[in-house]
């Protein structure tokens, strides 16, 4: 029979375990405005690091997020908006053929005129391919590209 000693040893190391693995996940989240936000308010229901083992849009993480406040999120109108920006511009996939100048802007975090150029870009050659061929619009910054080449759907 294991003892109350032994007992209260292991749940402070499983709680001290978990702790350690929360933190190391939230530590593989951008240090950008938003992040503890997300982290309040994703934590309240489940481990938050579940965002980064989801693709998504940035329209699918907005429903995602009315689907949590829907469900008893408890957020400011503020802690939403910043949460959203930061998934938007350090999470969301982006659908480079299909997004709007809109969506580039704020998930690939340059202007509107640099999205609008993107955008006009792939109306006149056709589909980007590759990262190569997205470095072909002037304007584009090679490292922000480089940066969030994970996250583009081609």
């Amino acid at each position: 029979m294991i003892d109350r000693r032994s007992q209260a040893c292991s749940v402070f190391i499983f709680i001290c375990s978990l702790s350690i693995v929360t933190t190391i996940g939230q530590d593989r989240f951008p240090e950008e405005p938003g992040k503890p936000e997300l982290i309040k308010v994703c934590n309240g229901c489940h481990d938050a690091t579940i965002v980064l083992a989801n693709l998504k849009t940035p329209a699918e993480w907005s429903e995602t997020l009315q689907n949590m406040a829907d469900q008893g999120a408890d957020a400011t109108p503020d802690e939403w908006r910043l949460i959203q920006q930061y998934l938007d511009s350090n999470i969301a996939m982006i659908a480079i053929n299909k997004a709007t100048a809109d969506e580039l802007q704020a998930t690939m975090d340059v202007t509107s005129e640099v999205a609008a150029a993107v955008v006009k870009y792939r109306q006149e050659k056709g589909p980007f391919k590759s990262l190569d061929d997205l470095k072909r619009v002037p304007a584009l910054d090679a490292a922000k590209l480089e940066a969030r080449q994970a996250r583009f759907v081609f």
